[in-house]
């Protein structure tokens, strides 16, 4: 019987090793006996308190992903051919292989159900591994209000034993696509923590000191989560540009506070009296136009009660709209996003007191909010600061040891969705 799995391993390993260059294989066996010193075996295996430290992995998301790189024998040993058989199907399998193992990986009891307590662990845990170095002593209530928001955002269709209904693995690639930061933190985690460790990004929030931080509807975790669907060049730091409260609730105001900034891409954040939170991403600069106009690479966004992103579905190019001072009927004042006129996936009147979100093809998106007639509370914008060339050059020349070299692995960053997309 013994014979019979060490048959099998072997099998996956010379399979899993085609799927690396031997330049690759000889990196991964350097990391690997660099992990087994520190482990004080002989340099046989990794232990599960040494790879925890490397990969940055704490608690129960620590746990289960040891034991699926150990291929579930709960011996608390990682071999070279564990490190290479999971790294092959993690990092360079198909999408569906990724996504199936990330899903097994949250999957505690092994049933194909995720309940909605487990993922509430597991969130957690991400959060406090994003933001621990701001809130090392933060508790898990802290982030009760965004895991709300982000498991609203589930669908839980599949039930176990007819009591709590869990997610399915049709559920789960369907919420990841809604919360691509917490796709791009599953699909990493076999990278040592860094700045540039995808679904880690937090883009540092500039607003004048006189400015408290209560007064904002963005809070760093939902920067985070906006973040999700853009490039690593933007989430560097975002600029405080209008604050209704703070500048006035005049569409006028904010054209003369976002306009000529050096800014051309921007985050448009609304808070409504029903309480709803939600906006999107503009990724040309607000000029007036007399029709739609942008690229596929903006996209609509809820923070609360329910974090999701909708990004184009090239249903029309209904992008983005800012028209100012026209006097047809046909060409409405104001801002927003998607839909057609009169019935826009979000549409800022020049007023500033009223809009309306509908359910949108040009995204794909809901209602935005409670009813599909709004009425902003506060109206917030916040120009992306660009990353210099010799930032991006600081970034890549961090990567040279063979420990660096599996930070940003390319066809990683392809795999968890930021390479090759609309947005690099």
């Amino acid at each position: 019987m013994g014979n019979s799995n060490s048959s099998s391993v072997d099998h996956r390993f010379i399979s899993a090793s085609r799927a690396f260059t031997q330049k690759k294989l000889d990196d991964l066996k350097s990391l690997f006996v660099s992990l087994a010193s520190k482990s004080q075996s002989n340099d046989q295996y990794v232990s599960y308190p040494v790879f925890q430290e490397y990969f940055g992995l704490s608690g129960s998301l620590g746990e289960r992903m040891f034991d699926m790189v150990t291929q579930r024998r709960k011996d608390d040993k990682m071999t070279y051919e564990d490190l290479v058989i999971a790294k092959a199907t993690y990092e360079k399998g198909t999408d569906d292989e990724i996504a199936e193992f990330i899903y097994q990986t949250l999957d505690v009891n092994g049933n194909g159900v995720l309940s909605r307590s487990d993922l509430e662990s597991f969130l957690v845990v991400i959060l406090k591994s994003v933001f621990s170095t701001e809130s090392s002593d933060a508790e898990s209530s802290d982030y009760k209000e965004m895991v709300d928001a982000l498991l609203n955002a589930a669908t839980f269709s599949k039930s176990d034993d007819g009591s709590e209904k869990g997610m399915s693995f049709e559920d789960f690639r369907s919420w990841c696509s809604l919360v691509p930061t917490i796709r791009k933190f599953l699909g990493s985690l076999l990278m040592p923590p860094s700045t540039v460790r995808p679904g880690y990004q937090v883009p540092h929030l500039l607003y004048e000191d006189s400015v408290s931080s209560d007064r904002l509807l963005l809070k760093k975790e939902y920067a985070w989560h906006i973040g999700g669907a853009l490039p690593h060049h933007e989430l560097v730091e975002w600029k405080l540009l209008y604050h209704s409260s703070l500048h006035g609730q005049s569409f006028n105001t904010f054209l003369g506070h976002t306009s000529n900034t050096g800014m051309s891409t921007s985050v448009l954040i609304i808070k409504d009296t029903e309480g709803y939170v939600y906006g999107g991403y503009a990724s040309q600069p607000w000029e007036r136009y007399s029709d739609f106009y942008g690229d596929m690479k903006s996209f609509l966004f809820q923070l609360n009660p329910k974090a999701a992103i909708y990004r184009p579905t090239g249903a029309n190019t209904n992008i983005q709209w800012c028209a100012t001072n026209f006097t047809s009927e046909n060409i409405p004042n104001g801002i927003g996003f998607g839909g057609k006129i009169n019935h826009f996936g979000l549409f800022i009147s020049a007023s500033f007191d009223q809009g309306q979100t509908f359910e949108c093809t040009t995204f794909g998106s809901p209602s935005l909010s409670k009813t599909s007639r709004i009425q902003p509370e506060v109206i917030e914008c916040w120009g992306i600061v660009q990353a210099s060339n010799e930032q991006d050059t600081k970034h890549n020349a961090m990567k040279g040891t063979v420990l660096e070299r599996f930070k940003e692995d390319r066809n990683m960053l392809k795999l968890v969705g930021m390479a090759g997309n609309s947005n690099d």
